[in-house]
């Protein structure tokens, strides 16, 4: 039985390896910008930020969105989703003091959130109705109120969506790497995220993956209308897969990759403000489904928990073969993350630590399940967003 199943993780580690479209290679990464890039007219912009009780964090990144170094026009639209703090008033500062010709924007608010809409997604609805009465940019740039984007993070998106004719070009941006958890769960957060959506596979035009991180996504905005406009994902809780789902569907060609030049801000100290974060949207990606549920559990053992196991109680069981099957699996497992490790600048020993993070969103996972069946899932900022998110509560109702 013990060769049996370090056999089995082996055979897993094989195809993760060698037929999951180099997933963990984390080789898609936008080029830099250069004096090649295309010239002429660059296309208008708007950017749109939807901010709910963001004042620590709405003037930082609002001031790399305005300074942006991008030859184009560039419109930025802050959201204010009925925030309890000073956001907007912040908002409205930074924008006081950095417009001009070429560089506007404002802050508009959210109406209050109707029933069958999870909060984000009304508020960039919002920004986009205000958009169809006006001269429609060319591409919108939907990003998070706490993220600072590297300067030229706009230009180079831009040009690979001309160089590429791509709807929706997106890049999942640096979580903070601060904290003890942050160190050990942000790279193994981002490996599964890979694995999950390989972004080989993401950017193929023949392919039937779909992903992007909403935390910055460039959309062509002509795809945006193909496919109905924002509405047509308002109960997504993992609205931006949702959206790269439909854009492909429809027509479009997606481009997802790797960013260190954009950095999320907001912090995660310990493993509580992690695990709400994970818990939030788990059980949503298995389709609040008992027997996902059951596969992911068992897929996750066998993969990050037994060879590890196995190895380390060699001594107590003394089967070399299952010893010698459960080191090859593990020397795979460390292979196959080193990649990501070196990305984000950690040493290759850190692979260590890959089993127990794979431990803590397995049960991160279990939990977002518990969570969904007592009708607490999808919380977030002070809502809760039940069945595929079609009912919005406030958190002390």
């Amino acid at each position: 039985m013990l060769v049996l199943l370090s056999l089995l993780s082996v055979l897993v580690w094989l195809a993760l390896l060698f037929a999951r479209d180099g997933f963990w290679r984390a080789d898609q990464q936008l080029p830099p910008s250069s004096p090649e890039e295309a010239q002429g007219p660059w296309p208008a912009v708007t950017a749109i930020v939807p901010a709910r009780n963001e004042e620590a964090v709405i003037a930082e990144s609002l001031a790399f969105l305005l300074d942006q170094d991008y030859p184009g026009p560039l419109q930025v639209l802050v959201v204010d989703d009925s925030s309890e703090d000073a956001t907007a008033e912040r908002a409205r500062a930074v924008f006081a003091v950095r417009q001009n010709e070429n560089r506007t924007g404002g802050v508009l608010t959210a109406p209050p959130l109707p029933s069958g809409w999870a909060g984000k997604l009304w508020a960039l609805n919002t920004a986009e109705q205000q958009l169809r009465e006006s001269d429609a940019p060319a591409y919108v740039w939907l990003t998070d109120a706490d993220i600072r984007h590297g300067p030229d993070t706009l230009r180079r998106l831009v040009t690979k969506a001309r160089a590429g004719h791509l709807a929706l070009v997106s890049q999942m941006v640096r979580l903070r790497l601060d904290s003890f958890w942050e160190r050990h769960l942000v790279p193994a957060f981002v490996f599964f995220f890979q694995k999950l959506y390989p972004f080989q596979a993401v950017n193929a035009p023949d392919r039937n993956v779909a992903a992007a991180a909403g935390g910055c996504i460039l959309l062509d905005w002509d795809a945006l209308m193909r496919i109905g406009g924002i509405a047509a994902l308002k109960d997504a809780l993992i609205d931006d897969c949702t959206l790269a789902r439909l854009v492909k569907e429809s027509g479009g060609a997606l481009w997802l990759g790797l960013t260190n030049d954009s950095i999320s801000l907001r912090p995660y100290p310990d493993l509580a403000s992690f695990w709400a974060m994970v818990a939030r949207s788990a059980y949503t990606q298995l389709n609040h489904s008992p027997a996902m549920l059951l596969v992911t559990l068992f897929s996750m053992t066998l993969t990050y928990l037994v060879p590890p196991l196995l190895l380390l109680s060699w001594p107590l069981h003394g089967n070399t073969g299952a010893g010698l099957l459960a080191l090859l699996a593990c020397v795979m497992m460390a292979a196959a993350y080193w990649p990501t490790l070196r990305f984000y600048g950690f040493s290759l020993w850190e692979a260590l630590w890959l089993p127990f993070a794979a431990l803590l969103y397995t049960v991160m996972t279990l939990d977002s399940a518990r969570l969904h069946w007592l009708g607490r899932g999808g919380a977030w900022k002070g809502r809760h967003y039940g069945e595929s998110g079609q009912t919005a509560l406030e958190a002390d109702s």
